[in-house]
């Protein structure tokens, strides 16, 4: 078992990297509990849930709304919860982010729990303490920052999960080495045909990894404000390629990590065989490289990106592989990273 933790202005979170989804009972406090999940893992997981209530919404990103939080907290007071009450989030991303929004406005705050049964939940989405929900088509345009008791990860989970949300998981893992670990990068890109085919050794691995990556971030700056901003590493074209596409995440900041790639070169931070070098390994994990079609539309889906401030934008450029700076530059410099 590996733990780890952040600290943060609503409490420390405890994250346990674990092989073992019974830990689950010794975690969850002697309080009434109640379950939000997806469809598709309420079918393969439903087993290690707690003896509670449980909220089943539909799987995907269009769940993920305003609208959907308040139906939730709907239910939870036709359920009796309380502020003594306690939520657990058990599926995906976007579970995660719904649950932990929902505790954070409900009753004014309630405590909360993870259970991520996917690659981009276990290393990105449940770590840290941000929650949100889209607001037409935006992401995370309405959320806030709140610390779950505890995250429980057992990669056992991954078992289910389709391979194109295991590969959307693998792009953030490839951020992370970007923003902080060169070696790993190289040791990622000499292990992507075993990583694709789940190695149980290197996806723990990766996990422990990314999960430390951003714990070490986050602990420096809960709030983003100047160190967690660069977190956002690929985010800022991704974000805007998956409103007006409809791509997976994953697949949104692959081709967001290539586009930073782009600038950073341009701007004489990042070599040119570095860069190639990007883009061999999101290739090698059968990512895409390429910014599709659409990029007006997708450059003016920009302009309403919340890292915007007037008429300039807190990018995240790379300094090598294994460094990243964030750099202020007017909007209208963001065409230039499209090939």
């Amino acid at each position: 078992m590996e733990e780890i933790k952040v600290f943060g202005k609503t409490g420390a979170s405890k994250i346990i990297l674990d092989d073992s989804l019974n830990r689950l009972p010794y975690l969850i406090p002697k309080t009434p509990v109640f379950v939000i999940t997806d469809d598709h893992v309420k079918v393969h997981w439903s087993k290690f849930f707690p003896n509670a209530p449980v909220f089943v919404m539909q799987a995907g990103e269009s769940s993920k709304t305003i609208d959907a939080a308040i139906e939730i907290c709907r239910w939870l007071t036709t359920q009796g919860a309380d502020r003594s009450s306690f939520i657990l989030g058990f599926g995906g991303g976007v579970v995660c982010d719904m649950t932990g929004f929902v505790a954070s406005i409900y009753m004014r705050g309630i405590n909360f729990g993870y259970v991520p049964t996917s690659l981009l939940a276990q290393i990105d989405a449940a770590i840290g303490g941000k929650t949100g929900v889209n607001l037409d088509g935006y992401k995370n345009m309405i959320g806030t920052f709140r610390q779950p008791a505890f995250v429980l990860i057992d990669p056992r989970t991954l078992n289910t999960l389709p391979d194109i949300e295991f590969r959307n998981g693998l792009a953030e893992a490839v951020k992370h080495c970007l923003i902080a670990d060169r070696d790993m990068f190289f040791e990622m890109m000499q292990h992507a045909e075993s990583i694709l085919k789940r190695d149980r050794d290197l996806v723990k691995k990766l996990i422990k990894h990314s999960v430390q990556v951003k714990a070490n971030i986050v602990n420096l700056d809960e709030q983003e404000t100047g160190e967690r901003r660069k977190l956002n590493l690929g985010h800022t074209w991704g974000h805007a390629v998956e409103k007006v596409l409809k791509i997976p995440h994953g697949q949104a900041v692959s081709v967001g990590l290539v586009f930073a790639a782009n600038l950073s070169e341009q701007k004489g931070l990042l070599k040119k065989n570095e860069r190639v070098e990007i883009i061999k390994l999101l290739k090698s994990l059968e990512l895409p490289t390429k910014t599709p079609s659409q990029e007006k539309t997708i450059y003016e889906s920009i302009i309403k990106d919340k890292k915007k401030e007037g008429d300039t934008i807190h990018f995240v450029f790379m300094k090598g592989i294994g460094q990243a700076e964030v750099i202020p530059i007017p909007v209208t410099e963001l065409t230039s990273g499209i090939q």
